[in-house]
């Protein structure tokens, strides 16, 4: 099992609509991934570790797949879609890194 995470790093000129990206990217996500998403998660970030740092990403979602493979087929499939959907929540570039899960 493999997570995918995507995350959102904060600046101080980052736009962000958190309601568009939880009412309609999510679903979007959800839909086009279908069955080969196992898990989907969103965290909104709101504080660090320590309080008087900025948050290092204001969003992060994480997904589990089966394996890589998995994810790889079926986000080929709907790349162009996903990330065209992009520029209605958001003007940053997400960061993703994808791990594999243990426990």
């Amino acid at each position: 099992m493999i997570k995918v995470s995507v995350l959102y790093p904060n600046s101080q000129d980052l736009i962000f609509d958190k309601d568009y990206y939880f009412a309609k990217h999510m679903p979007l996500v959800s839909k086009l991934l279908g069955n080969s998403l196992k898990n989907l998660q969103v965290d909104f970030g709101l504080v660090n570790g320590n309080p008087d740092e900025a948050l290092r990403y204001i969003v992060m979602t994480h997904m589990s797949f089966d394996s890589i493979e998995a994810f790889q087929n079926i986000f080929a499939v709907h790349s162009e879609e996903l990330l065209c959907d992009i520029v209605n929540f958001t003007n940053c570039q997400p960061e993703i890194q994808i791990s594999e899960i243990k426990i």
